[in-house]
């Protein structure tokens, strides 16, 4: 029984990974820029938030962040993250130019995994997201507070295995991308951030 919990949690949480955001392009980005290492750090900084988030939501803390001014608030912060995370990319971009190696290079494993932990762990909204999936999840199949602690640790393990195998696939065709590829990747991550950011921020402002 609890092996099919937990196969039917590692399909929820690959299904729900096919949703490409912003930190899925940052993490390939660190993978392309930096070492395997930077990569492979950078997912588990993602997956340590994503059961963080995991466990509030089945201990039902979630409902917190339900109400529309807490909501607003964490939705604020988090838009303005992306916004101050993305011009950070595109600075560099400006002051180094397009074919030269930018800031990122600098980076250490610590910067990295904190970089994607605060990147991450910036936008709570996620909490919400897993409250939902779990609290339909424990009504489709009628599961009981344990088999959904197995339910989310699966979810959380398809984060790892899913950024986990693309961090090493794009690593692997590293030496076959030109440098003004990873550069030209540099810009779309910095102005899908900045873009994201300022589109929720206007969003939830206007609202």
């Amino acid at each position: 029984m609890s092996f099919k919990v937990f196969r039917n949690g590692l399909i929820t949480g690959l299904f729900l990974q096919l949703a490409i955001g912003p930190v899925f392009f940052y993490i390939i980005n660190l993978a392309l820029q930096r070492t395997i290492f930077d990569g492979l750090i950078a997912v588990l900084a993602v997956t340590i938030v994503d059961y963080f988030y995991i466990s509030l939501s089945i201990f039902g803390i979630g409902k917190l962040l339900e109400k529309k001014k807490v909501e607003r608030i964490f939705g604020i912060i988090s838009s303005i993250v992306l916004m101050v995370f993305g011009g950070l990319i595109l600075k560099d971009l400006w002051s180094v130019g397009i074919t030269a190696g930018i800031e990122i290079n600098s980076m250490n494993l610590l910067a990295s995994f904190l970089s994607v932990f605060i990147l991450t762990i910036s936008s709570p909204m996620t909490i919400v997201f897993f409250t939902s999936i779990f609290a339909a999840k424990a009504i489709e199949y009628n599961y009981t507070k344990k088999q959904l602690y197995v339910f989310g640790l699966a979810v959380g393990s398809a984060t790892l295995v899913f950024m986990g195998a693309s961090v090493l696939l794009f690593f692997l065709l590293k030496a076959a991308i030109p440098l003004i590829i990873i550069q030209i990747l540099n810009l779309m991550v910095g102005i899908v951030l900045v873009g994201y950011g300022g589109t929720r921020l206007v969003k939830i402002l206007k609202n």
